[in-house]
C-alpha cells in the first residue's frame, strides 16, 4: 500500500508534465524564437528587403547617444504611470459595484465590457472626428468646451490619449476585480457589518486588503500594456503634436517601417522587452511572497 501511492504520484506528475508541452511550445515558437531574432537583429543592418549585415555595437551605440530616446522614455513612463493612476481606482470602484447580486448588474457589466471589443485603430479614428474643432461634437451641439484643438495642443492630446486608453481598458480591469471581489468571504463582510461598519468602511478595511494581488496582476497588464501601446496613438496623434505622444513603441515602428531601419528599430524592441521585464519583476516583488490570502480573492 505505500510503495503504491508515491507511484500513483509519480504518474500524475508525468501525465502532467506532458500537458505543459503544447504550451512550452507554443512559448518557444511565438514568444522566445521572435526575441532571438529581434536580439540578434539589434547587431545587423537590414533594410527589411536587401540582405542582413553585420553592425556591431553601432546600433546600440546611435540609439543610446539619440537625444529623442530619453524623451520617448519620458513619455512612455508618463503614459504608464498617468494611466495607471486613472484606470486602477476606477476599475476597483467599477468591479467592487459589478460582483453584486442585483439582476441589472449583470447588463451593465456587459454594456461596460463593449469598449474593449471595439478596434484601437477605430476608436482612435472615431475620437479624431468627435474631438475636430470644426466639425466634431462640440461644433454640432454648439458646446464652447469642446470646440479646442484637442489635438494640437500638446497637454490637451497627451489628456486625449490618456482618457481614451482608459475609456477602452477600464472594463477590462473591472472584470478582473469584480472576480477578487466575488470570491473574497460573504462572512467578513456579515461580521463587519455586525460590527456597525458601513459600505465605506468595508470597503477600505476588507475590499481592498483582500484585493492585493489582484491589484499587483492588474497593474502587470497595465504596465506591459502601457510599454506596448502603439495603433491607437500613431491613428490618434502619431505621435504629435511635435513629440508629444511619441512612445517608444511609435518610435520603433517610425524607425523600422517608415525609415527602414530595422536594427535601431530592433535595439527599441529590446529595450521594451528589458524595461517591461524589470517593471513586471518589480511589481511581482512588490507583492511579496506572502499566499496566505490567495484562498480569499482571485488575483
Amino acid at each position: 500500500m505505500t510503495t503504491a501511492r508515491p507511484a500513483s504520484r509519480a504518474g500524475r506528475s508525468g501525465s502532467l508534465g506532458w500537458m505543459t508541452i503544447p504550451a512550452l511550445a507554443f512559448f518557444v515558437v511565438f514568444a522566445l524564437i521572435p526575441l532571438v531574432g529581434v536580439l540578434l537583429l539589434s547587431f545587423a543592418q537590414w533594410d527589411g528587403l536587401g540582405e542582413i549585415g553585420i553592425a556591431g555595437f553601432s546600433n546600440w551605440s546611435a540609439i543610446l547617444s539619440d537625444p529623442g530616446l530619453p524623451h520617448a522614455l519620458w513619455i512612455t513612463f508618463l503614459v504608464m504611470v498617468v494611466s495607471w493612476a486613472v484606470q486602477t481606482p476606477a476599475s476597483i470602484l467599477m468591479g467592487t459595484f459589478l460582483a453584486g447580486q442585483q439582476r441589472y448588474r449583470a447588463v451593465l457589466s456587459v454594456i461596460f465590457f463593449i469598449p474593449l471589443l471595439l478596434s484601437s485603430a477605430a476608436l482612435a479614428i472615431t475620437y479624431k472626428a468627435l474631438l475636430d474643432p470644426n466639425f466634431g461634437l462640440g461644433a454640432g451641439l454648439n458646446i464652447p468646451f469642446l470646440v479646442q484643438d484637442w489635438l494640437g495642443e500638446p497637454v490637451l492630446a497627451f489628456g486625449v490619449v490618456i482618457f481614451v486608453v482608459s475609456w477602452q481598458y477600464i472594463p477590462f480591469h473591472a472584470l478582473i476585480y469584480q472576480g477578487g471581489v466575488r470570491q473574497i468571504p460573504r462572512s467578513m463582510y456579515e461580521a463587519a457589518q455586525l460590527d456597525g461598519a458601513g459600505r465605506v468602511r468595508r470597503f477600505f478595511s476588507i475590499t481592498l486588503p483582500q484585493l492585493k494581488y489582484t491589484i499587483i496582476t492588474s497593474s502587470t497588464l497595465m504596465v506591459v500594456g502601457s510599454l506596448t501601446l502603439f495603433d491607437l496613438i500613431f491613428v490618434l496623434t502619431a505621435g504629435g503634436p511635435g513629440d508629444a505622444t511619441r512612445v517608444l513603441a511609435l518610435d520603433m515602428y517610425k524607425r523600422g517601417f517608415q525609415a527602414n531601419l530595422m536594427g535601431p528599430a530592433s535595439v527599441i524592441a529590446v529595450i521594451l522587452v528589458l524595461v517591461g521585464l524589470a517593471l513586471s519583476l518589480f511589481l511581482r516583488r512588490l507583492g511579496g511572497r506572502d499566499h496566505s490570502h490567495s484562498q480569499l480573492e482571485g488575483a
